[in-house]
């Protein structure tokens, strides 16, 4: 039987490669965006003119999205068994110069969308007695972060807490919560982000001296998102080089 997967934040990044990877895993994946033009466009290029991608839009910050997108899903394919939330907005802004209204949004964006997507899609797959829930969390949620503000960081430290809730609620019908915390990944979004000469410091503090490679955690979520993974629940899986050792 054919997995049904849903990614947010999918048209680039570290999303756009967790939807290919499970594409090329032989999922159909719904590719979803705040922007449809953008969703529509990585749909494309993963899987140009086919019948095993779905682009939507979705923003995470609305409840009624995640419904919407839900059943959009249901329609074309008659299930849903993976949700990966990583929709996220990243601010570097000092944390004594962040105002009410940038943390309201980054906190509104990265938790409150995890919990709306683990609400509708985590009953869904509870009703169906299966599912894959996997929430991306993030370095900075665990060590206070390196390059990223603190509403970001505490955001990811709220979506690792978060995930091992919806692990114990909805662990007995089936359907399996795990997060995925990476750290500094060499992907355009990150260089973008951090200036050139702070970025090299931050690889000089690696003990393996290099960023991650977000194709390798995109294979992690395809294992996460397998029915082997049915005894993995709860856990957050570090990607970070050695930043953060437990």
């Amino acid at each position: 039987m054919d997995q049904i997967a849903l990614v947010t934040g999918a048209a680039q990044g570290l999303g756009f490669a967790i939807a290919e990877r499970l594409h090329a895993a032989g999922f159909k994946v719904a590719v979803t965006d705040h922007r449809l033009d953008l969703a529509r466009q990585a749909a494309e290029r993963i899987d140009a003119g086919g019948e095993r991608v779905l682009p939507l839009r979705l923003d995470v910050t609305r409840k009624p999205d995640f419904e919407a997108a839900l059943a959009a899903t249901l329609e074309r394919w008659g299930r849903l068994q993976v949700l990966v939330n990583n929709a996220a907005m990243t601010k570097a802004t000092p944390v004594m110069d962040i105002s009410p209204e940038e943390f309201d949004a980054v906190l509104g964006t990265n938790l409150r969308g995890t919990l709306f997507g683990c609400q509708v899609m985590g009953a869904h797959m509870a009703r169906a007695g299966y599912g894959r829930l996997i929430n991306m969390g993030s370095l900075a949620g665990q060590n206070g972060g390196t390059a990223t503000g603190a509403h970001y960081a505490c955001s990811k430290g709220a979506i690792i807490t978060l995930t091992k809730i919806f692990a114990r609620e909805l662990g007995p019908f089936g359907v399996t919560a795990n997060a995925v915390s990476p750290g500094p990944m060499d992907l355009p979004s990150v260089r973008a982000l951090v200036p050139p000469e702070k970025l090299e410091q931050i690889i000089q503090g690696i003990p393996v001296r290099r960023l991650g490679d977000a194709r390798f955690v995109a294979d992690l979520v395809v294992r996460l998102a397998s029915e082997e993974a049915g005894f993995v629940n709860g856990a957050t899986w570090d990607v970070n080089g050695g930043l953060f050792m437990r």
